[in-house]
Parts: C-alpha cells; sequence; structure tokens
C-alpha cells in the first residue's frame, strides 16, 4: 500500500503471478491472460483514446508554473494561469474543466520532459552563477590579501622609519650628553689646574717673603755686627 500511495495509479487490479502460489514466480503468459479477461487492457485503451490523465487547477500550477512563469505574475485565475501554460507548450490533447485539466495519453509526459528541460537549464544557470560568485570570492580574497600586505609593508616601512628617527634622537641626545660631560671633565680639569697653579704662585710668593725678611734679618745683624 506504501508503494500504491507514493505513485499516481489509474488501474489496480489484483492477479495472481503464477499458479504455483509461490514468490519470485513471474508468468508472463498467466498475467496477460489475467488481465485480458479482467477488461483492464481494453480499459487503458478506452482511456488513453480519452483523456486518461486529470490534474487540479492547483496541482498543475504547482507542477507547471516554471513552464511560463509569466502567466503566474499576469494573472491569479487558476484556470487562466493553465491556460496559458498549455498555449505556450503548443499543446492540443487537453480539456479544461471547472476545476482540472483533462490530458491525453502522452501529453504529461510531453509536459514532465519540457519541465526536465528547464530545470536542467536552471541547474545551469544556478551553477554558473555558483562559479561566478565562487571565483568573485576568490577576486576579492586576493585583493583583501594584496591589500593587506601593501598596508603590512607600508606600516612595516613607517615603523623602521619611525625606529631610525628615535636612534637618531637618542644618538644626537648621547652625543650632546657625552660632549657636555667632556666640556665638564676639561672646565673642571681646568679649574682645578687654575687652583692649584694660584695656590702654587701664593706659595711661592709667601716664600719669597718669607726669605726676603729672613735674608733683611740676616743682613741686618750682620750690620750691627760689624758697626760693633
Amino acid at each position: 500500500m506504501e508503494t500504491l500511495n507514493s505513485t499516481e495509479p489509474h488501474y489496480v487490479r489484483c492477479v495472481k503471478p503464477n499458479n504455483l502460489l509461490k514468490p519470485a514466480i513471474f508468468e508472463n503468459v498467466n498475467i496477460m491472460q489475467q488481465l485480458r479477461c479482467g477488461g483492464v487492457l481494453e480499459a487503458i485503451r478506452i482511456s488513453c483514446a480519452g483523456y486518461p490523465t486529470r490534474r487540479a487547477f492547483f496541482e498543475f500550477i504547482n507542477r507547471f508554473s516554471l513552464l511560463a512563469p509569466e502567466a503566474t505574475e499576469a494573472n491569479n485565475d487558476e484556470k487562466a494561469v493553465c491556460q496559458k501554460i498549455l498555449e505556450k507548450m503548443e499543446l492540443k490533447g487537453y480539456q479544461i474543466g471547472k476545476t482540472k485539466i483533462f490530458l491525453r495519453a502522452g501529453q504529461m509526459a510531453e509536459l514532465d520532459a519540457r519541465r526536465a528541460q528547464v530545470l536542467r537549464r536552471l541547474a545551469c544557470k544556478l551553477y554558473q552563477n555558483m562559479r561566478r560568485e565562487a571565483a568573485a570570492v576568490k577576486i576579492q580574497k586576493h585583493v583583501r590579501r594584496h591589500e593587506s600586505r601593501k598596508g603590512y609593508i607600508k606600516l612595516h616601512a613607517s615603523v623602521l622609519t619611525l625606529q631610525t628617527a628615535l636612534r637618531a634622537i637618542a644618538a644626537r641626545k648621547e652625543f650632546r650628553f657625552k660632549k657636555q660631560t667632556k666640556a665638564a671633565t676639561i672646565i673642571q680639569a681646568r679649574w682645578r689646574c687654575h687652583k692649584a697653579s694660584s695656590y702654587y704662585k701664593r706659595l711661592k710668593r709667601g716664600a719669597i717673603v718669607t726669605q726676603c725678611r729672613w735674608r733683611g734679618r740676616v743682613a741686618r745683624k750682620e750690620l750691627r755686627n760689624l758697626k760693633m
């Protein structure tokens, strides 16, 4: 029953696959005789001569609207939409009732074949769009990578320039400090030299004064001795 419900049968007839009533044995001649005697083949022939396929308007539109999408956009009347779809497909073997469409044998297969063609074209177009989008994403990825690399190179150059400038500032500061330190050392050395020289000159003057006074004293003493 599940298999029958998953299909769209027009006739259901029970037959015996074989006279032995055993599974997995299929007697073609016996089954054909049962179908012929049961009138199934004649019923199928008569049905094919008429309109064996019947579809409600909404079922037909749901399945075949992609064959004429402009019909569903321009009209809300289900009967008119079905009429436009059939006219676009240039089918002749059909009749339109109040709520259903009646198709001759083979017309549904023709519609399904054209529907499959449309689906294949749509699938190809979708695949092409997907490839185009994938290519666009790849290009965008390469562009972003190129821009990122350019930004990194520019940032790296800026960092190097900043480091060079900082090193130059530090070197100039160090040079000025050393220069100032050297100048201070020279000034201190000269000051110590000047201080020592001044001290030496004072000592020298004091020694000379002392010597002069001593010689004067000795001379005066000798003079007094001579006068006596």
